[in-house]
């Protein structure tokens, strides 16, 4: 598991190796992830947005852009958590995703970001 806290706000996460399958005569490596977002600040917040960069040993670079998260715009008050599970396909066994949550603290009306930190996906097979 991978943490980092940003602005008060602490992201957790966990990876997963879901098995491989072909899609369009090429193999495929699925990956879940599940991510838990909590409020260890003192004011109320709303995640808005996310933004992903997922590479694989490739050299694919794919950026992910989206609403909120699994369509949800959590409020999060202090001490109040939340979380969700998630995936990804790689063309490779291994890769990396990292990026950022838009969120918005209800005292001010400020905008500011949250750190996603690094992880890393691999399939355990492919591991020495």
């Amino acid at each position: 598991m991978v943490q980092q806290v940003t602005c008060g706000i602490k992201i957790s996460v966990e990876t997963s190796f879901e098995g491989t399958f072909y899609k369009n005569y090429k193999v495929h490596f699925a990956f879940g992830y599940k991510v838990t977002i909590e409020n260890q600040s003192k004011v109320s917040v709303q995640l808005n947005s996310r933004h992903w960069r997922i590479l694989d040993a490739l050299n694919n670079d794919e950026i992910v852009d989206g609403e909120g998260v699994i369509g949800k715009k959590p409020v999060l008050k202090p001490g109040e958590s939340h979380t969700y599970n998630s995936g990804c396909l790689l063309t490779s066994p291994f890769g990396a995703m990292h990026g950022h949550y838009n969120m918005i603290n209800f005292t001010d009306s400020k905008k500011f970001k949250v750190t996603i930190p690094s992880f890393k996906l691999s399939a355990p097979f492919a591991l020495n």
